[in-house]
């Protein structure tokens, strides 16, 4: 009874952990879309913060699918990709972390 709690809690926690790295992609991509359209604020202290830290938590993760699949026109696709292969992920290891 005790390790299936755990086990519950442990998938929980994983779960959680991969859909906020899912919504911290989905940010950078977004903040970099604004300020690539020029909606950046000059010289602004937070903003840089801000992208500095979601520069250095995403572009390890997308540069891996970066150089699997390149740009097409100027689109890039590596963000996709990752989300889907961090859902994939999701359900595999829930699943077999409950049921294993």
């Amino acid at each position: 009874m005790i390790l299936a709690s755990a086990r519950t809690q442990i998938a929980g926690f994983l779960s959680a952990m991969i859909d906020v790295y899912i919504l911290l992609i989905i940010l950078y991509i977004v903040i970099q879309l604004l300020f690539a359209a020029g909606f950046r604020p000059p010289y602004s202290r937070f903003t840089d913060a801000v992208l500095g830290f979601l520069r250095d938590i995403c572009e390890p993760f997308l540069r891996i699918f970066r150089r699997l699949i390149p740009s097409f026109g100027g689109i890039d696709f590596s963000p996709i990709l990752a989300i889907i292969t961090l859902q994939i992920v999701n359900s595999i290891v829930v699943a077999g972390i409950i049921h294993g």
